[in-house]
């Protein structure tokens, strides 16, 4: 059964910008192997940690959402948790995206003096 996920990393400053795009082309290819599909992916540029982790004060942050299947999961976050470039990651599961209901009209009011 394929769920939609949220998966938010932050890459080393340091790196060059070739290094990014061929990280982000790296955990969209292995999203896409096991029968995944990218809905959308953002580049946040570099932005300022709130605490330092492994002596950065900044990061380069890479959001992506997409749909696949739950076992996609475990083998991506293997490779970031053991890649040098990626200094955290999180992944969430999201509730299915729903379409916004029609709001119902106001409830028409008696007029006054009556």
């Amino acid at each position: 059964m394929s769920n939609f996920y949220e998966t938010m990393y932050i890459m080393r400053p340091d790196i060059s910008d070739e290094a990014v795009d061929n990280t982000i082309g790296k955990y969209q290819g292995m999203i896409k192997e096991k029968g995944g599909e990218i809905l959308e992916t953002q580049h946040r540029g570099k932005r300022r940690l709130s605490y330092e982790i492994n002596r950065y004060r900044e990061g380069i942050y890479i959001q992506m959402n997409y749909h696949a299947p739950g076992e996609t999961i475990a083998p991506m976050e293997r490779d970031m948790r053991l890649s040098e470039d990626i200094i955290r990651y999180l992944t969430l599961v999201i509730d299915e995206p729903r379409e916004a209901e029609p709001e119902e009209a106001p409830a028409q009011a008696a007029p006054l003096g009556s």
